[in-house]
């Protein structure tokens, strides 16, 4: 596949429409050079597979830090007319919204590091990490409605975070249209005892200081000051949105021969968009992620808590404040152009982030200005990232990159990792961290993942977002 790959400017990659039978559309992948010598021979075809799908439109889009998922590439973007077109749990995948969100903090930086390990202490007591870790919130079955329907207003409602928080979450906090009895009873079961909790694997508390201002004045309307610690947080529907994506894979592969839509690879397993069967899985992942916001408002809330009463100070000196929260892995009805005219579709978008630019009626009136907040977290030991939506509307259909991306998969991580000292290496470069698990650390290893800053570097240089603020490490808590 990669020799017919062709290059079309310093940023993009294209495989031409027809590169494999019945691929209607272009794959356009984002990469420089660097970038470009990584990929894997999985992902090409994993777009090209993508391209394939009825109703696409404009191209299957590839983000600079994509590996090899289930289905579509994980950073991978597709849209599809809802009329023609397909929704596929491929194109979402196993963790409904999985996401990321920002907290900025009036502490410097430099009095966190005085307690940085009993921060990191505090945080790993208040936040359940790790596989099947249970939290202290119980939900009752008023409550599991309530969060299928609510999202993050549900934890606003009982206390846990300010009514404007919701305004600084991606689509209010909340998708509607949710299904609560479009949910079966494993994916209750599991989701049952897990809300308010880390999960494994890449998921993770950070607490991290704003290190390096790019752009002076969205920093500023973003709430960041270089100097100031902040804390990033990444996690998603945990075992619900797991089982919701499990549940729908036989009846979606049963649909599309029922439909006659042929599949290059049955993990694209997809219906129609105004089908039953999608609209049951559309109801029951839209429930998924509004469990996520609740579960990421949840984690902030305690993060939160457990920092003020490690650092000693009050609510109002640690002067938590939420700048945005992100989903990675969803679908979504959005209007954009395509063909030449203005249609609603059906936005596929794992591994990658929403991205609007100044002036879009979805943002929140303080960042109207500036564009969409976009945080792109880095590995445990190098820098994450906060972005600007501004040119990815015309050509991504306003999609960017979610994080650093792996280089490898866990298992050859863990067999690099074998006789190293993990947490000994990343005190050594300044950052504290704590694992339930410490298999964990070998799987999620810096080496393991792309550099962040070369990923946000393509973004930028290909137009589609803007770098605002860099922000390093100091302590971390792993599932």
């Amino acid at each position: 596949m990669k020799e017919k790959l062709r290059r079309t400017d310093e940023w993009r990659l294209e495989l031409p429409a027809g590169s494999i039978p019945g691929m209607s559309v272009p794959a356009v992948i984002y990469a420089d050079e660097g970038i470009e010598r990584a990929l894997d021979e999985k992902v090409l075809r994993q777009a090209a597979n993508t391209a394939c799908l009825p109703g696409i439109r404009r191209a299957a889009l590839v983000m600079p830090d994509a590996h090899a998922g289930y289905g579509f590439p994980i950073g991978g973007v597709a849209a599809f007319g809802l009329r023609d077109g397909v929704v596929s749990p491929g194109g979402v995948g196993y963790d409904i919204n999985c996401g990321v969100r920002l907290l900025a903090t009036a502490v410097p930086a430099a009095r966190l590091l005085r307690d940085r390990d009993a921060a990191a202490a505090a945080l790993f007591a208040a936040v359940p990490a790790g596989v099947g870790s249970e939290s202290s919130i119980r939900l009752s079955k008023a409550d599991e409605k309530a969060v299928a329907e609510k999202g993050a207003r549900w934890a606003v409602e009982r206390g846990m975070g300010e009514p404007g928080d919701l305004e600084r979450c991606e689509s209010g906090g909340r998708l509607d249209g949710a299904g609560y009895g479009a949910l079966s009873r494993r994916a209750l079961e599991r989701g049952r005892g897990q809300l308010g909790t880390l999960g494994s694997g890449n998921h993770f508390v950070e607490i991290q200081e704003v290190a390096e201002i790019l752009d002076p004045a969205d920093a500023a309307a973003f709430g960041l000051e270089k100097g100031l610690a902040a804390v990033m947080i990444h996690s998603g529907s945990r075992g619900l949105g797991h089982q919701v994506c499990a549940d729908s894979i036989d009846e979606m592969l049963a649909a599309a021969r029922r439909y006659g839509i042929a599949l290059p690879d049955r993990e694209l397993a997809c219906a129609p968009c105004s089908s039953p069967e999608a609209e049951r899985y559309l109801a029951a992942m839209r429930a998924a992620a509004n469990y996520a916001w609740a579960n990421r408002q949840a984690l902030g809330w305690a993060a939160g808590k457990a920092l003020a009463a490690a650092l000693k100070l009050s609510p109002r000196e640690l002067g938590l404040r939420l700048v945005y929260d992100v989903a990675h892995n969803i679908a979504k009805v959005e209007e954009h152009s395509a063909g030449g005219r203005r249609e609603k579709l059906m936005v596929h978008r794992k591994g990658a982030t929403r991205a609007f630019p100044p002036g879009h009626p979805e943002l929140p009136a303080e960042y109207r200005e500036a564009g969409q907040p976009v945080i792109i977290p880095g590995d445990m030991g190098r820098s994450s990232y906060v972005l600007a939506g501004t040119g990815a509307m015309g050509e991504t259909f306003g999609s960017v990159c979610h994080g650093a991306g792996r280089l490898m998969s866990r298992g050859e991580a863990s067999r690099r990792a074998r006789g190293r000292d993990i947490v000994r290496e990343l005190a050594e470069s300044g950052v504290s961290v704590m694992a339930a698990a410490r298999g964990t650390l070998g799987e999620e290893m810096p080496e393991a993942y792309k550099d962040a800053g070369g990923v946000v570097r393509v973004v930028e240089g290909a137009g589609l977002a803007k770098i605002v603020a860099r922000l390093r490490p100091l302590c971390v808590v792993k599932g």
